[in-house]
């Protein structure tokens, strides 16, 4: 098993992955409005523009020239503050493993390679959302509950 960063030649089982992902729920799965190939082509965009740039990391797992696990990972610049160097932290997004590869601990090593990476890099912290049924997975690999964020829904809000 290799874990590394995501290239451009991974781009088509990286769309595959986060359409299976998404209709893996059963909720969502009934509620997607669009068919694959607008799905492939937006994804495709995304994805070829992430893997150019320096903000974007793709980690992937792979077994025999197939992905079964990958974790996004984008950096935010943070403003820089007197007498401290500023460091990037990152956001954890698109954490999946293929279902008979799930249990094995694939995961575990992923996000280990990962914390190793932000921790070689400075980076100044990982931030995650988790799901409801992955939460003990996030404390395993030495993640902390922290307070809850605020925010804001702009498409919520009704002005008067």
């Amino acid at each position: 098993m290799q874990f590394r960063l995501a290239e451009r030649k991974d781009i088509n089982q990286l769309i595959q992955m986060r359409w299976d992902f998404t209709v893996d729920d059963k909720e969502i799965k009934k509620s997607i409005k669009y068919n694959f190939e607008s799905f492939r082509m937006e994804c495709q965009a995304f994805l070829e523009n992430a893997l150019k740039n320096e903000t974007w990391f793709i980690w992937v797992a792979e077994e025999e020239a197939k992905i079964i696990s990958h974790i996004y990972i984008q950096l935010i610049s943070k403003v820089p503050r007197p007498g401290r160097i500023t460091y990037p932290f990152a956001y954890m997004t698109n954490v999946y493993t293929i279902q008979k590869y799930r249990n094995q601990g694939i995961g575990s090593k992923l996000i280990t390679t990962i914390n190793e990476w932000a921790k070689n890099n400075n980076y100044e912290f990982i931030i995650v959302w988790p799901s409801e049924d992955s939460g003990d997975y996030y404390k395993r690999n030495g993640y902390v509950l922290c307070k809850e964020p605020m925010e804001f829904f702009p498409s919520k809000i009704e002005y008067k």
